[in-house]
């Protein structure tokens, strides 16, 4: 069966003045469409510099990125990103701020009255239409980032990035926020691909873990499949033999990554 979305052979190296540092080395991965993928490793393995490179705001160097049997190495609307900051615009009201990804799709296509009530459906997605009229000043870290993903959302992509994007938040935000985003891929079956460094986070929301080899000439050392069914309820999940076998092997493969690192 052919891949939704093909990450082939994917390379990438940066030149800076006489000195080219690879990277990334040989990626190659196929997702399936409605699979949620985390990449977690080591900081400085590529994970970012992967997901830029399937949003398309960075070229590979060698090979490419296939959706749906087709090559995409610039931005689109079918790949949206959300990443750590969220990137709202200050002197917008939440709205507005999602009503411009709205009206850049689909201005052609939908009327301004449609335009207006798909705005207001994925703020209600994320549980964010009571603040409608706020500015981002005036919402905690937490709204900002829904009000993100309701951004990305609502431009109805066939991909959703996720670029850490609970990272900066507290630990009952950021624990909101995930059930959340479960909860939004399980009504959607949205393809999503989340960078993460929190291996309780890529268990609980992940069909399958990639763990990075460390940088540079990364590689994608295993890919795990976490085989949990869903929904899934983190407190019922904390005494589960699955959930703490596929725990172990993540922090096992981390482990020896740094240890690998240390020695060197």
């Amino acid at each position: 069966m052919t891949a939704y979305l093909k990450l082939d052979h994917i390379d990438k190296s940066f030149a800076r003045g006489g000195s080219v540092t690879e990277v990334l080395k040989e990626v190659s991965l196929d997702i399936a469409k409605g699979e949620y993928i985390s990449v977690i490793g080591h900081s400085g393995c590529g994970k970012s510099t992967l997901l830029n490179i399937v949003a398309g705001l960075t070229q590979a160097t060698n090979g490419g990125v296939i959706l749906e049997g087709r090559q995409v190495d610039t931005p689109g609307p079918d790949r949206a990103v959300v990443f750590q900051n969220h990137s709202l615009l200050p002197w917008l009201s939440v709205y507005d701020n999602v009503r411009l990804a709205v009206d850049k799709v689909f201005s052609g296509v939908k009327s301004r009255a449609e335009r207006h009530d798909w705005t207001l459906h994925n703020l209600d997605l994320v549980q964010m239409g009571h603040a409608k009229g706020r500015r981002p000043s005036e919402i905690s870290g937490g709204m900002k980032q829904r009000v993100g993903i309701a951004r990305a959302l609502a431009m109805q992509p066939k991909v959703l990035l996720l670029d850490e994007p609970f990272g900066a938040l507290d630990a009952l935000t950021r624990a909101h926020l995930q059930d959340s985003v479960m909860q939004i891929h399980a009504a959607l079956g949205n393809t999503v691909i989340m960078i993460t460094h929190d291996v309780d986070e890529a268990v609980l929301l992940s069909d399958r873990i990639v763990m990075m080899t460390n940088g540079p000439s990364a590689r994608i050392g295993e890919v795990l499949d976490v085989r949990l069914p869903r929904p899934r309820r983190r407190l019922e999940l904390v005494t589960d033999p699955s959930y703490l076998a596929c725990r172990e092997a993540v922090l096992k493969f981390l482990y020896e990554r740094h240890r690998f690192v240390e020695a060197a």
